[in-house]
């Protein structure tokens, strides 16, 4: 496998660079056609029969199952999106380029490099005339880099059905460490409503909003507990009409991020929960943890084992890492084993050096391939699959 994906360097770069030509940004939905074409061309060569499943505001999904499967059998879901969050025409300032091991591009890294993966370890075990007992479903979505609104209907009840799922975001730091814990994910708006007046020559016939949200501010950012791996940002905040009337209204947007669902639950019960401190000022709290916490669960270490097992069996010294931010991995941890940081090696996520290395990435692609061939883990498949890949 090693040797072989080593000597397809060239073709996985060109293929990458189909991707990247296909600019495709979350918030376009239109864009997403081509590309999604470009992955069903490529999987439907290789045998598998695909599926769009359209979406009321996103850009669509794509599925993808073996023409000639055996019914009844477990399976496992290789996840990832072809959505990006560079705008329409970043390419003409962040060109696609690739000299020796280096690709840069807008969505090398995050994440059309762990698309290109699923393709290669696909094809590696054609060549191999090596096909899985655990039957491999491919899905990717057109709505990862805002929330994956739309798309976690058709994640959640396709991961319940899944002796395992294989998450292709990019690895974590310059050492690719794969990401077996990942933070959950909510945003939180804080409405305040107060009571305009004039500030000079009626101060107190007013309530200002304003001062309200400064106890708000701090409040929210008192919940903070690194120690925890909990954090609380209030990212932006406004209100006020003019500097001469008190304000009536102001607002606050929160970001909050934590690593188990017990902190989760807690945290959104004291956000929830928060009282107004000025007298005649009212609170409107909406927001929930949107993506769960990514957690060590049983299964998804077994799964990690068995991925470090192999990695030494190659060569590899392979780690593993806290990411701070959420992905779909999130969400199929709640249903199956998940194991996530499956793509590239590289660096500069949502920035202008994006890249990845390209014979590292091929490294972890035969390692994906590898897992693809395990066979299904010790906890059941769900009665389901033959429905699923139906």
């Amino acid at each position: 496998m090693l040797d072989y994906l080593a000597g397809r360097k060239n073709a996985f770069i060109d293929f990458l660079e189909q991707l990247t030509l296909a600019e495709s940004p979350s918030v376009v939905p239109t864009s997403q056609d081509k590309v999604r074409a470009i992955i069903a061309d490529r999987l439907e060569a290789l045998g598998f029969h695909t599926l769009k499943l359209s979406g009321q505001n996103n850009g669509g999904n794509l599925y993808a199952r073996p023409c000639d499967r055996v019914q009844q059998c477990p399976a496992q879901m290789l996840l990832g999106h072809y959505d990006t969050v560079w705008p329409l025409g970043t390419l003409d300032t962040m060109p696609f380029s690739a000299r020796g091991n280096v690709v840069r591009g807008p969505g090398v890294y995050d994440m059309k490099g762990g698309i290109t993966q699923i393709i290669f370890a696909i094809e590696a075990m054609s060549h191999f005339d090596v096909m899985p007992s655990v039957v491999p479903v491919v899905f990717a979505n057109s709505d990862e880099e805002i929330g994956s609104r739309e798309s976690t209907r058709h994640i959640s009840r396709l991961a319940r059905m899944m002796n395992r799922v294989f998450v292709l975001e990019p690895s974590l730091g310059p050492d690719g460490r794969l990401k077996t814990t990942r933070k959950g994910v909510g945003r939180f708006t804080v409405k305040i409503k107060g009571k305009a007046a004039h500030a000079g020559l009626d101060p107190q016939s007013g309530v200002s909003a304003i001062l309200e949200l400064s106890h708000v501010v701090q409040a929210l950012f008192a919940l903070n507990d690194h120690d925890a791996g909990i954090t609380v940002n209030v990212g932006t905040i406004e209100g006020g009409l003019r500097p001469n009337v008190i304000a009536p209204e102001s607002t606050a947007v929160v970001d909050v991020r934590v690593q188990t669902q017990s902190d989760a639950d807690r945290v959104e019960r004291e956000i929830h929960g928060l009282e107004p401190s000025v007298p005649g000022t009212e609170l409107e709290i909406d927001g929930r943890i949107g993506r769960p916490a990514l957690e060590p669960t049983p299964r998804n270490r077994q799964l990690w084992h068995v991925a470090e097992q192999l990695s030494n069996e190659i060569g590899l010294d392979l780690q593993e890492g806290l990411a701070g931010g959420g992905s779909d991995g999130n969400t199929t941890s709640l249903y199956t084993a998940t194991l996530d940081g499956l793509g590239p090696v590289g660096a500069g996520a949502h920035a202008p050096h994006e890249l990845i290395y390209v014979e590292e990435t091929l490294e972890r692609t035969a390692l994906l391939a590898l897992l693809m061939l395990e066979p299904p883990l010790e906890h059941p498949a769900s009665e389901q699959v033959k429905e699923a890949l139906s």
